[in-house]
């Protein structure tokens, strides 16, 4: 396999407008929504990849090691934990912006050099916006919509998009770091975060990887293309609801989040939600089920 240069090739053909999508394996991935975002948009936008940091520079291999795998049943391939960019050439009948996705694993190593070496990348490639996808462990119940928050870098931005700036305070994760860089690079950023489950944990889950490529679709005004993802969403909930009715325990629990998230009083139950969504029905070509 042929190994990706670091930086963009000089000849690469220039981007029209262009908006980077970054997630990252790890601390930022719970259920592996985030990643699983960006993998799911590089299929549906035929993305091309024409960058590779050089792993060696940011990673523990004994803590994220590299994998041996067999191409053909014969040849054995080694694959190096790292961070790609790729690049999507979006139809102009259908937008007036090309995209930039970026999918990595959070780094052990020099965090800072990490990020200033994607934001030199975006730089290049002329990125007018950076959004972080990332999936955290919560209190929220499998059964209602996932929840997703949006944080803007700057004020600007948050004014123009309708975000608001994080109140958290703690410990953060690579995605935190490059947001904060971005801001101090004159580059604006915005982050979605979707909120899994924290007593169904384990990877994928495809209800949250949907939650935020309808935060995509909002923000670039353009249908993603799903797939069977609707419908692997609505499997997963199902088999929740199973695993739940065997447990009482943790039926009862489900129910008690339930309580204290009535659906009437949900976000995504509001007239402009319902509108919005509809919305999206209707650019589909009312051939995906509206919610």
């Amino acid at each position: 396999m042929k190994r990706l240069p670091e930086r963009p090739p000089a000849d690469l053909p220039p981007l029209r407008r262009p908006l980077l999508i970054a997630a990252f394996e790890g601390w930022n991935d719970a259920g592996d929504a985030a990643t699983g975002a960006v993998e799911h948009l590089m299929q549906a936008w035929d993305a091309r990849d024409v960058a590779a940091l050089d792993p060696d520079s940011y990673y523990d291999f004994q803590m994220n090691r590299p994998v041996v795998s067999l191409v053909d049943g014969v040849t054995r391939r080694l694959t190096w934990p790292t961070t790609k960019v790729a690049v999507c050439r979006l139809d102009p009948a259908d937008s007036d912006r090309d995209v930039v996705l970026l999918r990595g694993v959070e780094p052990n190593m020099r965090w800072r050099g990490f990020s200033e070496e994607l934001i030199a990348i975006a730089q290049q490639l002329g990125v007018e916006l950076v959004v972080t996808l990332g999936s955290l462990l919560a209190d929220s119940p499998h059964t209602r919509p996932v929840p997703v928050s949006g944080t803007a870098s700057d004020r600007e931005t948050m004014e123009a998009l309708g975000l608001e700036r994080s109140r958290y305070e703690g410990p953060t994760g690579i995605v935190g770091v490059l947001q904060d860089l971005c801001a101090t690079a004159g580059l604006p950023a915005i982050s979605f975060w979707a909120a899994v489950p924290h007593y169904v944990a384990s990877p994928p889950c495809p209800k949250a990887t949907l939650a935020l490529l309808r935060r995509v679709e909002d923000l670039l005004d353009l249908p993603v293309p799903l797939g069977d993802l609707p419908e692997q969403a609505r499997v997963w909930e199902r088999s929740v609801d199973e695993l739940a009715a065997e447990d009482s325990d943790v039926a009862e629990y489900i129910a008690s989040l339930e309580e204290r998230e009535p659906e009437t009083e949900l976000p995504e139950a509001s007239g402009e939600a319902i509108a919005k969504e509809f919305e999206r029905y209707l650019r589909r070509g009312g051939d995906e089920p509206a919610g």
